[in-house]
């Protein structure tokens, strides 16, 4: 089980003006940032990170949503991250999330549902790997 998790949040919380209450979320709970940033990503650099999803219906609206506008990618620490996480932010579809979860919160849709969370501990780290270098990292 890994102590780390990798997120990101999307660009309709970011415009939306969710980004600082998110963060600090994420702090309350106890999660440890180990890396983060602000960047946006190219309809290619989208594609790549989403390409599992690439023979799925939805792949090219996600590519065009998550390319539309600044995001923010971090790596947070804490015990059993990935599984705490997924609850923290709640289910994919906002109206299907617990009450107080950061989708059911600040999601406006299952498309635009304001983060992102690793799924297992694998993928935390090739996500994690994929916006962040070891010096970017503490």
């Amino acid at each position: 089980m890994s102590n780390r998790t990798f997120t990101m949040i999307k660009p309709d919380a970011m415009k939306n003006g969710h980004a600082g209450v998110i963060i600090d979320r994420f702090i309350k709970e106890g999660y440890r940032i180990v890396a983060l940033k602000a960047t946006r990503l190219s309809a290619e650099k989208a594609g790549e990170f989403y390409a599992v999803h690439k023979e799925r219906p939805f792949y090219g609206e996600l590519v065009a949503f998550m390319s539309s506008g600044p995001i923010i990618a971090a790596i947070l620490e804490k015990d059993n991250a990935v599984t705490a996480f997924r609850e923290l932010i709640g289910a994919t579809d906002p109206a299907k999330a617990a009450e107080g979860t950061i989708r059911k919160l600040y999601a406006t849709s299952l498309g635009e549902n304001a983060v992102h969370g690793s799924d297992s501990d694998e993928n935390a780290k090739i996500e994690g790997d994929f916006f962040f270098n070891g010096l970017e990292r503490i």
